[in-house]
């Protein structure tokens, strides 16, 4: 079930929500595999008694065991079924649905907001960046059994500030081959806006990663290319020459994927939206 943003007979509903990704194996739906989108397909199909499942499209397909605090997704309903969801109920269609997808999804995925979506809005393509966080501890003493799912155990102390010295030499429109796993015909030139790290008050070590957007992998293999940094085995030059190289270096581990979390997705004003997806949906080249 699809239609156009602008289908007078469709409806265009934005989902805020979040998931453990503990259990899943990523976001996009794989036959006899527990998967995000799959989860929330059938609890939309359910509520709406749609015949055929309800086609979803997202901000960001994350990876098996990658978690999000801010993900977006959309689904185009027709206007009949959006006016039918509260029932008899006197409720508006967003409560309705919102109530409804609660009562039918599983624990570890939880929407937190339904909504009409404005004219020109796509989940994927309007968005014009994506935030993610990644977190470590570098002292064993520290390691707390209660997050295990969400932060990673490294066993190396790490000098965090090197770390952020070495990831501002990857910011900026850049090609980030060396840091993707490259899929035909696609590109792999991106927008790195921000790469921070600090240390926090509890001790654990925090990234803070944003582009406009990303390729399969990216975000684990640019923490990936700082780790040696950190633990004073590579000068901060090192990443950035990685990536001039173009090429996948074998020294650059992407790190597992439970210590990632898509925390948000920034999308611009209303009038926006749709001339923010139509640049999205052109190849990007270096200049």
């Amino acid at each position: 079930m699809s239609a156009s943003p602008f289908d007078p007979s469709a409806v265009r509903v934005r989902l805020d929500l979040a998931y453990d990704g503990t259990a899943f194996s990523g976001w996009a739906a794989q036959p006899s595999r527990r998967t995000v989108e799959g989860e929330l397909t059938t609890a939309l199909t359910t509520i709406t008694r749609s015949s055929e499942p309800v086609r979803l499209t997202v901000a960001g397909r994350t990876d098996a065991g990658v978690h999000a605090r801010g993900q977006v997704a959309h689904v185009d309903l027709p206007v009949s079924t959006w006016e039918a969801l509260p029932g008899r109920a006197g409720r508006a269609p967003e409560e309705a649905a919102l109530t409804r997808l609660k009562g039918v999804l599983p624990p570890d995925v939880v929407v937190h907001a339904v909504t009409r979506a404005p004219d020109g809005f796509d989940a994927r393509f309007s968005a014009a960046w994506r935030r993610y966080r990644y977190l470590i501890v570098d002292d064993l003493t520290r390691v707390d059994p209660l997050r295990r799912h969400e932060v990673v155990a490294h066993r190396r102390p790490l000098d965090e500030e090197a770390m952020h010295d070495a990831a501002q030499g990857l910011l900026g429109l850049r090609d980030f081959a060396a840091f993707c796993k490259r899929r035909a015909g696609a590109t792999t030139v991106r927008t790195l806006i921000d790469y921070s790290w600090w240390r926090r008050d509890d001790g654990l070590v925090e990234a803070r990663v944003i582009a406009d957007a990303f390729c399969h992998s990216m975000v684990r293999a640019l923490v990936g290319a700082v780790i040696p940094v950190g633990e004073r085995r590579e000068s901060a030059r090192w990443p950035a020459e990685v990536m001039a190289a173009g090429a996948r270096d074998p020294r650059v581990k992407v790190m597992p994927a439970h210590g990632l979390s898509l925390e948000e997705v920034g999308y611009p004003a209303d009038h926006e939206l749709a001339a923010r997806a139509e640049q999205a949906r052109a190849r990007r080249e270096l200049p």
